[in-house]
């Protein structure tokens, strides 16, 4: 008789453990329990794609840049901020901040409104003669982007169902591309602008860092509001750009003295 108490006192502990177990949300990894939650604190589970991490690389200038590999590219996650060539004897690249930008035939850069801080934070902007001079922006073993990588980008996200309606055909995939936070707000469906929380699922972290014009006075426009990116193309100087009220990736032929911005691909 004790024999049989003792079994029916076991099946009622495993009983009990069942049920409490029931009550419960646990998550594992390699047969370890890594994370318990009461069901009774959950009000929804939710499985989001995970952004890939690379690494880093460092340019000439010690400026350190996270990576992401999107599709079978690897590209830098922020802007270019180096004020010297990688190549050759790194050469310092012209910081023009006067209106001679405009009427350039040679490489140079600048800050959003010559303010250093901006650099620093949004990168630096680039005419289209440093973009493709020579002695290359890009650290080595990396390149500035062309055009056709660019579209290679926007296909895959397209292709894999990074609009933000989750459709697979036509180019709504600018809020995939753009980063949470910096972005004016917009009502409209499928914008940038519309619910920055719903951003950059590709991990590009592309940020509203404006432009400099081409032209007389040498203008900067946009921060906060629209992005522009150059291709490294040197037979032609195709441009990307984003704006906070739209869900479209923008392809445009720009002036050579037009001031913007530039991403990195791994070789």
């Amino acid at each position: 008789m004790k024999a049989i108490g003792s079994i029916i006192l076991g099946l009622l502990l495993f009983t009990a453990n069942i049920a409490l177990a029931q009550d419960s949300l646990y998550m594992y990894k390699a047969g370890a329990v890594i994370y318990k939650q009461s069901v009774n604190n959950v009000d929804s589970v939710t499985f989001k794609k995970s952004t890939p991490v690379a690494g880093t690389v460092t340019d000439i200038d010690g400026n350190v840049y996270h990576t992401v590999t999107i599709g079978k590219q690897t590209w830098m996650v922020e802007n270019l901020k180096t004020t010297k060539y990688h190549n050759g004897n790194g050469g310092v690249i012209p910081d023009v901040t006067d209106n001679s930008w405009y009427s350039l035939y040679t490489g140079a850069y600048c800050n959003y409104d010559n303010d250093d801080a901006n650099g620093l934070k949004y990168g630096r902007l680039y005419n289209w003669y440093a973009v493709t001079n020579s002695q290359k922006l890009a650290p080595i073993g990396w390149h500035v982007a062309t055009d056709a990588e660019w579209t290679t980008l926007i296909n895959y996200l397209i292709a894999n169902g990074y609009n933000y309606d989750g459709t697979k055909d036509d180019n709504r995939v600018a809020k995939s591309l753009a980063s949470v936070t910096d972005w004016t707000a917009f009502v409209g469906p499928g914008a940038i602008g519309n619910d920055l929380s719903k951003n950059n699922t590709s991990g590009f972290s592309a940020i509203p860092g404006g432009y400099r014009t081409s032209y007389y006075p040498s203008a900067f426009f946009g921060i906060g509001s629209i992005g522009y990116w150059w291709s490294s193309d040197v037979n032609s100087t195709w441009a990307r750009h984003l704006d906070y009220n739209s869900s479209y990736v923008f392809r445009e032929s720009a002036d050579k003295n037009s001031g913007f911005y530039v991403r990195c691909v791994k070789d």
